[in-house]
């Protein structure tokens, strides 16, 4: 029972200004019928979450080409948890090693992409997520 549409929010944090794979991957999942919010480049952390937390967002994507993705994708991750956005997936992608991807996923990061990634992986999982985190959620709460 999935009456809304998946609600992503996609964000360029920093100062980095390449924004063509944000744009390729909101345009995927657009395509593959996700409501999409762009936010645009140059976005801080406080502007992203605030813009989730307003746009009320089942995920966040975030595009880092800039090598602040250990800095970026904790400080979002904190105040997502300071304005109890707990059930939101944080995920993106950009040039980030192995050895960050599995220090940040650890940290509590969805899956994290490089570049060359096929965007049908990432619409899948974003689709398997929201289908294990969200809607069985929606589904226990209306059926109690």
């Amino acid at each position: 029972m999935q009456d809304r549409k998946i609600r992503v929010l996609i964000a360029k944090p920093g100062l980095d200004g390449h924004d063509r794979g944000a744009k390729v991957i909101a345009a995927s999942l657009r395509d593959a019928g996700m409501e999409v919010i762009y936010a645009g480049l140059r976005q801080t952390p406080e502007m992203i979450v605030e813009a989730a937390l307003q746009e009320d967002v089942d995920v966040i994507g975030l595009s880092i080409l800039s090598g602040a993705h250990m800095t970026i994708f904790p400080r979002v991750l904190e105040l997502m948890r300071e304005k109890g956005l707990d059930d939101v997936l944080l995920t993106g992608g950009g040039i980030i090693s192995d050895e960050d991807i599995q220090k940040l996923e650890a940290m509590g990061t969805g899956k994290l992409f490089g570049p060359g990634t096929n965007t049908n992986e990432i619409v899948a999982y974003i689709k398997d997520w929201y289908k294990k985190n969200r809607l069985s959620k929606e589904n226990e709460e209306a059926h109690s």
